[in-house]
């Protein structure tokens, strides 16, 4: 029985050691994770992991709601600086395009039509133009043909010089150089043809220009043109007897000159003027003349019409945009829902758009002439969106034509300088990176960043805590597997030794 009992014992012993030793291998050499629950027959894994979330969800669940906050706010004001960036920008190019300003009308647009100038005031312009001559510019053929434009020619140099000319019957009697000094232009074997002459005149940029007239039959000629005006006349002298051929000039046999240079000669209001252009700018303040034809005793009328329609238009399509800008901000801004509702900035051009009807846009007016957009027909509902009142507008357009007009020019950013000004401070204040939406932008970014370090430190927290809890619950599985071990043997023994005892 002792024998027995001994082998039974030893047996049951180097169970146990076989036990221990190969917990211990595995809890040293395999992943720990893998091993979990093997001694206590509890899935340890999930409940490490069960652990770690509850401890860190509401944590987490937090910061999320905190990102998600920040980044609609953030797109939210991204919005609102697109919307009055673009709304700014179109009403400044539609202000500075001059549709919105009277524009000036000619009685007879065969002989001139006229353009308004940019900030033009042309309420007022009534005046007559009697056109006598237009400008002329000095052109030149040579007499010389060329079998082809590609046609060689010869080297040398062109020399042209600029100034004043007496021309008759397609020959220059007298000429007087300018103050200009003469441009010198090389011809060589790079550009020694018909064509390579004309570019390199037209490259020299003298003032002359060249071109290559093709006939029929092939045949090439050089032509020379110059500016309009009287003092743009020009000669051209070549140094070899190749280039000879093609000069301008007193009485010169390679060319004929088939216009000469002249200014334009006209009548303002009957006073005698000359010019050296056909486009005229700096006759009649805010207004171009662009002369077509002579009109000798016949002059032509000048005036005004107010743009009734297009200004019409205009505050139509304002009060459509504003409206669709308050509409946004109306979301932005809900106390209950609104992700800006809390913003300084959004608030701010709130209130700066709702007093933009009774902002005055002019200066210095005299009594009872319309000044502000509320004058003009343009409401402020209680909600905040406007309403035109085209009725009213279409009489101040009636009464005070040239008040309406000015709402509508261009002036510097601040109040009393039209209505383009005053949007355009407003924009401008908005988009400030001190007290504006740029300045919430990097609130807002800011904010997101700490939020995201906090995330990013939560997931490296929730780490060291599965590490820490994992390896507490391994060393306790291990444990548990040596007792399981024990009480086997125990188990055995009993049974051993009852068997026994019955034996």
């Amino acid at each position: 029985m002792t024998t027995t009992t001994s082998s039974t014992s030893s047996t049951s012993t180097a169970s146990t050691t076989n036990s221990t030793s190969s917990t211990s291998s595995s809890f040293n050499g395999s992943s720990i994770v893998q091993t979990l629950g093997g001694g206590s027959g509890i899935d340890t894994g999930a409940l490490v992991d069960s652990l770690v979330q509850a401890s860190f969800a509401a944590k987490n669940a937090t910061l999320k709601t905190k990102e998600d906050a920040l980044t609609t706010q953030i797109s939210s004001i991204a919005q609102l600086q697109s919307d009055m960036t673009g709304f700014a920008s179109s009403l400044d190019a539609l202000v500075k395009g001059g549709t919105l300003a009277a524009q000036p009308t000619s009685t007879n647009s065969s002989v001139l039509t006229a353009t308004a100038l940019s900030g033009a005031k042309l309420a007022d312009l009534s005046a007559t133009v009697e056109v006598d001559r237009l400008a002329t510019a000095q052109s030149a053929i040579s007499n010389t043909t060329f079998a082809s434009r590609t046609a060689t020619v010869g080297t040398g140099t062109l020399t042209i010089t600029l100034g004043t000319a007496t021309v008759a019957n397609g020959a220059m009697s007298a000429f007087t150089a300018g103050s200009a000094a003469a441009i010198n232009v090389t011809i060589d074997d790079s550009n020694n043809t018909l064509d390579g002459i004309a570019k390199a005149i037209n490259l020299a940029k003298t003032g002359v220009t060249a071109s290559v007239i093709t006939d029929v039959d092939g045949t090439a000629r050089l032509s020379i043109k110059g500016a309009t005006g009287a003092a743009s006349a020009f000669t051209v002298s070549g140094d070899s007897p190749a280039l000879q051929q093609f000069n301008v000039g007193v009485n010169p046999s390679g060319t004929t000159i088939n216009s000469a240079a002249g200014n334009a000669q006209l009548k303002l209001d009957g006073v005698s003027v000359e010019r050296a252009s056909n486009t005229v700018s700096d006759l009649i303040d805010g207004v171009q003349l662009n002369l077509a034809s002579a009109s000798i005793g016949n002059p032509v009328t000048l005036g005004a019409t107010q743009p009734t329609a297009a200004i019409k238009q205009a505050m139509s399509d304002f009060v459509t945009t504003y409206n669709q800008i308050q509409t946004e901000l109306k979301t932005q801004l809900d106390p209950i829902t609104g992700p800006l509702k809390n913003d300084t900035a959004t608030n701010a051009l709130w209130q700066s758009l709702r007093g933009l009807t009774l902002l005055p846009m002019l200066r210095n007016q005299p009594a009872g002439t319309p000044t502000t957009l509320a004058e003009l027909g343009v409401a402020t509902n209680r909600d905040g969106s406007l309403t035109l009142d085209t009725t009213q507008l279409s009489s101040a357009m009636t009464n005070y034509p040239d008040a309406v007009e000015a709402m509508f020019s261009t002036g510097v950013l601040s109040s009393g300088d039209g209505l383009n000004a005053a949007f355009q401070s407003i924009t401008l204040a908005a988009q400030s990176s001190t007290y504006g939406l740029a300045a919430s932008t990097k609130t807002y970014t800011a904010a997101k960043t700490t939020v995201t370090t906090a995330e990013t430190q939560a997931t490296n927290d929730a780490a060291t805590m599965k590490t820490r809890l994992t390896q507490q619950f391994a060393a306790m599985d291990s444990k548990v597997a040596a007792y399981k071990s024990t009480q086997t043997f125990l188990s055995a023994q009993i049974a051993a030794w009852n068997a026994q005892s019955n034996g």
